[in-house]
Parts: structure tokens; C-alpha cells; sequence
């Protein structure tokens, strides 16, 4: 018996150096192993140790009597005579279990601690739901959540992902990782500017709409290091990989200020910005800007507003010149003209009144402005004022086209790509045929 026990012996410590496991982890599940298989035997003891001597190889079954309060008053050796067989039997199968155990083990903890942290994966899989990325050793999941929706992920191209949460479960650690992540594009500069990992050069903050657009603000710690510039790299090479590893998104890069004045202004590139307002009672940021600068500060679907407003944390309110000196000249009201929203019905005496879409009690045509008017008198007032209305609202949408129009060519020539540059913007052609937004005359976009 101890030849053959001398073998599993040796067998545990060379599977357990092979896959880098501690072997007492292995001869501890061993000894549970063959207590219950040991339990298992008629006449066994109802309680009882394993013994394994790691030098010898002999392996003896200690049955044990127990008193009333679990103390132990009597031990002998009960070690069944073909005991060897069965702890053969008993180790094949426990020492796999236990192999499988402790590799998923390690593999959590050697992932556990790497939330935030950048990877590259080989792509295996891809369907609705997620994508599969293999990463050696493991695979990571990237949920459709965590997907850019313009991106496509083809099946063995190499991806780079950011790890957003590591999970343990029966079946090993299950990775989550994320191409949309703010943190992914912190990382990437990371690995292509030295400046930032040595401490010189600091990423203040980031705003991200994947796929579309990031705008970073960069400080520096040594007055004689342009942190903007460090970032860019020499005719953009830095900021260049960046872009490409985001499959073409536009990044912007402006110089971080702690006066909010200054930032936002900065935030708002590549729009030219005249006057910050701070309103720190309401933490609004009222900007003005040039008439033909508006429809570039607001940005597609007020795209560039709202990464202004979340880069800066204040609510940015922008208006153009003329909308300013409209509003000092108290032409029209800042906030604009409101009107209720609701119709015009009858009631039950016959009555024209008017019912507020929000309910609540009704309104006569007296009451609102209506006497003495006959009730088809009251609906055509009422048309004509949503005529009115509809008609403001086209010759506003007609003018802001032309606004775009005239933005369109400062879009492109405000995009910054010079080194040491107040700020500097690294975008990629819009698609042919892409439609223009139509800006509105004000944005207000909160953080």
C-alpha cells in the first residue's frame, strides 16, 4: 500500500507544480475525500480523521468516540485493509476537482484587482447580445450595453477593452468589459503619452459620447511642459493612435483652468465664445456667442453643449449676440413665450370652454378673454394664434439654416491640429451625405 500511496503522492506534487497550485490545498480535499468514502464502509466510525504522511506515503484512517458535548475521549486506527484502492479511486477524482478549483481561483484573483485597467482580446464570438473576447487565459464578455453603436467587431481581429467589474462564478471569473467607458480613453492616452504616467502632464477630466465625440482637459505639473501639446505629439502622432484605437471618434483636447470662466469658454471649443457668464446661485454658465458661431457652439443635436456642460460641471447656457441684445432691449423675454396646452369643448349646458391638457377645472370663454364671441369666433382665434405660432416657428428653423451654413466652414477650420495650441480638436470627416442639425436660436444643457 504505500508504494501505490507513494505514487499518488507524488503524482499531487507534480500536477500541483505543473499548474502553479499549493499542494496542501490538493491533500487537504484528499483527506475529506477518503473520510467519506471511509464513512462509506459497514462498521465505520461515525467520526474519523485521514492521516497523510507526505514523506512516507502512508496514509491511516484515525476513528475517533466522541462524548456528549463533542469532545473527543477515545481515538484508534481504523484503517481498512484495502483502503489503498479505495484512496486511489478517491484521489483521481478529488485531485481533479480540486485541479479545476483552484485554476478558476486563481485566474479570480489574478483579475480580481484589475477593474479600470486596458487589455487587448482576440475576438471569438459575436451575436445580439454580447461579444466574446479571448484573453489568454480567459474570455471576457462585452455586453451590448458596453458596445459603440457604430463599431462592428469581426471575428479574430484583435480589440482593445477596459475592465469594468470582475465576477466569480461556478464556472470561473466572469470578465465584463466595455469599449464606451470614459476610463477607456484615459487609458489609451496613458500608453501613448509617457508625460501622463510620469506625473508631468494630468487628465482633469473627460466627456464622452461614444462613437461621436471626447473632449479631455489636460493640466501640467512643469510650467515648461505645454500639456496639450504633450498629448497631441508631433503633427498629431500621439492623439492620432488614440483616434484610430476609437475607430475614428473626434477627440478634443483643451487646456484645464480652475476659473470656471476660462474653462467653460475653453470647453466650448472649436467655437469661438465672446463672453462666460458664471451665475454660481444657479451654477449656470451664460456664454455668448458670435450670431454665426451659434450653431457651431451648440454642435450636432447639441452634442458639443452637453460635453462642454459635463467636462466643465456647469450648466451652459448659450446665446448669440443678437439674441442677447434682444433680451437687454427687452424685446423678447429670456425665457421665451409659453402658451397652454389643452382645447377647446363644449360642455354639458352647451358652453364653449377650455379644457387644460393637464386636467383640472375648466375654463370659461369669458374668462379667457373670449366675451361677448360666438363659440366658432373662439376656434378660429384659436387657429389663427396656432398659425401664428406654426409660421414663427418656420422663418426660426429657415434662419437657423442658414446660421449652419455659414458655421460649416468654421467647424472645419476651428478643428485644431498645430502643437502647443490653446486647444486642439482631432476629428474625422462626417459621412457623405450626413445631415446638418438644425440649431435652435438658444441651448441651455445641463451637466
Amino acid at each position: 500500500m504505500s508504494a501505490a500511496n507513494r505514487e499518488i503522492i507524488d503524482a499531487i506534487f507534480a500536477l500541483a507544480a505543473e499548474k502553479d497550485i499549493d499542494p496542501d490545498i490538493v491533500f487537504e480535499a484528499l483527506a475529506n475525500g477518503l473520510v467519506t468514502a471511509y464513512k462509506r464502509l459497514p462498521e465505520a466510525a461515525e467520526e474519523a480523521l485521514v492521516e497523510i504522511d507526505v514523506e512516507t506515503g502512508e496514509i491511516r484512517v484515525i476513528a475517533q468516540e466522541l462524548d456528549e458535548e463533542g469532545n473527543v475521549v477515545r481515538e484508534w486506527d481504523d484503517t481498512p485493509n484495502e483502503f489503498g484502492r479505495i484512496a486511489a479511486q478517491t484521489a483521481s477524482q478529488v485531485i481533479k476537482q480540486r485541479m479545476r478549483e483552484a485554476e478558476r481561483e486563481k485566474k479570480f484573483e489574478e483579475y480580481a484587482g484589475r477593474e479600470g485597467d486596458i487589455f487587448t482580446g482576440i475576438i471569438q464570438q459575436t451575436d445580439q447580445r454580447y461579444t466574446l473576447l479571448d484573453l489568454g487565459k480567459v474570455e471576457a464578455l462585452l455586453p451590448q450595453a458596453e458596445q459603440v453603436q457604430n463599431e462592428r467587431y469581426e471575428h479574430g481581429s484583435r480589440l482593445k477593452a477596459y475592465i469594468v467589474e470582475v465576477r466569480k462564478t461556478a464556472k470561473g471569473p466572469q470578465i465584463v468589459v466595455s469599449r464606451t467607458h470614459p476610463g477607456l480613453v484615459k487609458r489609451l492616452f496613458e500608453l501613448e503619452v509617457p508625460e501622463i504616467v510620469d506625473g508631468v502632464v494630468e487628465i482633469k477630466a473627460i466627456a464622452r459620447e461614444p462613437g461621436h465625440r471626447t473632449k479631455i482637459a489636460v493640466a501640467s505639473n512643469d510650467n515648461n511642459v505645454d500639456p496639450v501639446g504633450a498629448c497631441v505629439g508631433a503633427r498629431g502622432s500621439r492623439v492620432r493612435m488614440v483616434v484610430n484605437e476609437l475607430r475614428g471618434e473626434k477627440v478634443d483636447i483643451v487646456p484645464f483652468t480652475p476659473e470656471p470662466t476660462d474653462f467653460v469658454l475653453k470647453a466650448l471649443a472649436p467655437a469661438r465664445v465672446r463672453e462666460v457668464r458664471i451665475h454660481p446661485e444657479t451654477g449656470t454658465a451664460e456664454v455668448i456667442v458670435p450670431d454665426f458661431q451659434l450653431s457651431l457652439a451648440i454642435g450636432k443635436e447639441g452634442q458639443n453643449a452637453r460635453l462642454a456642460a459635463r467636462l466643465s460641471g456647469w450648466r451652459v447656457d448659450i446665446k448669440s449676440e443678437s439674441q442677447l441684445a434682444d433680451e437687454e432691449a427687452g424685446r423678447v423675454s429670456p425665457e421665451g413665450e409659453e402658451y397652454a396646452e389643452g382645447e377647446w369643448v363644449k360642455n354639458e349646458q352647451g358652453e364653449l370652454v377650455w379644457q387644460p391638457a393637464e386636467g383640472g377645472e375648466t375654463i370659461t370663454a369669458e374668462a379667457a378673454g373670449y366675451a361677448g364671441a360666438e363659440p366658432d369666433e373662439v376656434e378660429v382665434e384659436a387657429e389663427e394664434a396656432a398659425e401664428g405660432i406654426a409660421a414663427d416657428a418656420v422663418e426660426e428653423t429657415a434662419a437657423a439654416d442658414t446660421s449652419i451654413e455659414t458655421a460649416g466652414t468654421d467647424d472645419a477650420d476651428a478643428t485644431g491640429n498645430g502643437d502647443g495650441a490653446e486647444s486642439e480638436a482631432v476629428t474625422t470627416a462626417a459621412p457623405e451625405g450626413a445631415a446638418a442639425e438644425t440649431a435652435e436660436e438658444g441651448s441651455t444643457v445641463e451637466s
